[in-house]
């Protein structure tokens, strides 16, 4: 989708695109050579790239997605679901076979959930393949899925720091690491992030710190904001020496894949806007609470009908719905 509402993004990410499958009811104990029967499935946008960048838009924001996908229905299918929630695929590159795009297959059980990636393009996504006309047309860009950005990563402090010159601000959820080593040559980043967005195990993996409370603070004498997601227990903020903590909603749970991706979307959102930090937070929470009520990621921000009764009963504020930019289309 291109067009002059794209030409100058509020917000571009750079990223991995791809979908997610997602099966529900399966037993506990999983036995080699049984086939095992799955209640239900879901078929729907994966990555945390695109799913914080699809729902950001949602939301209201200008959004411009800078990837690579392969020549298959997978491929079509992401660019599809970004480009009907207004996101700008225009820098998506489509790369001939045999590159094929990534996909996701995620097993949820009573307790845990299993997850098993196959990359495809997901590590593909390098310097060379960034339109810095573009980029630097925005206000601020977003990094997620750092230690999955292989081709990317031994360029990427150039990329920070020619993006801070450039005047943009950067937010960085670094997400899980696949090799749990948690270094990468992240450490020198940090100094050009504005945001830094980790869940409460990811700040205790990169710190070494047993307490978030101490993670947090390890963490902020590197990044200038750090935001700690704690799930249903809400989220918690360091910037020096000053905390912030908000608590988190009740909410009926389909499942947790995306919830995250939609906290940071909530937040950068607002804090975009000028918000204080206490109120990002706060409508981080409401962002990822919205996402566990349905399928996947986006699903719950697709179903516009239920994402502004979920904003009119958990953010009632007057003016919340304007203020959110939700789109109505």
């Amino acid at each position: 989708m291109v067009g002059d509402k794209f030409h100058a993004p509020e917000v571009v990410i750079a990223g991995e695109l791809n979908m997610d499958l997602i099966f529900y009811g399966l037993p506990e104990t999983l036995e080699p050579e049984r086939e095992h029967l799955a209640k239900k499935m879901a078929f729907t946008l994966g990555s945390s790239s695109a799913i914080f960048a699809h729902n950001l838009a949602v939301l209201g924001s200008r959004v411009g997605f800078i990837s690579r996908i392969g020549q298959d229905r997978m491929g079509e299918a992401a660019r599809e679901w970004l480009n009907e929630s207004g996101v700008d695929t225009s820098r998506v590159r489509c790369l001939p076979a045999p590159a094929r795009t990534g996909l996701t297959v995620i097993l949820t059980r009573q307790r845990d959930r299993l997850i098993l990636t196959y990359p495809g393009t997901i590590f593909e996504l390098s310097y060379d393949d960034l339109d810095f006309d573009y980029l630097l047309s925005a206000r601020h860009f977003h990094l997620a899925s750092f230690f999955l950005q292989r081709a990317l990563r031994p360029r990427m402090l150039e990329l920070f720091r020619r993006l801070k010159q450039a005047g943009l601000t950067i937010s960085l959820d670094t997400n899980d690491d696949p090799e749990d080593a948690w270094d990468g040559n992240l450490s020198p980043l940090l100094e050009f992030v504005d945001i830094l967005l980790v869940n409460e195990r990811e700040a205790k993996r990169l710190t070494g710190a047993e307490e978030v409370s101490e993670a947090a603070e390890r963490l902020a004498k590197r990044a200038a904001l750090v935001v700690v997601k704690l799930g249903s227990q809400g989220a918690l903020a360091r910037q020096g020496g000053k905390q912030w903590q908000v608590p988190g909603l009740n909410v009926s749970v389909m499942d947790a894949v995306g919830a995250g991706d939609s906290f940071d979307a909530g937040f950068i959102y607002q804090y975009l806007r000028g918000a204080d930090v206490e109120k990002s937070l706060r409508f981080g929470n409401l962002a990822g609470a919205l996402s566990v009520t349905r399928a996947g990621g986006t699903e719950a921000f697709r179903d516009r009908a239920h994402l502004r009764k979920f904003m009119e009963e958990h953010w009632p504020a007057p003016g919340a719905e304007a203020e959110s930019g939700i789109r109505h289309d």
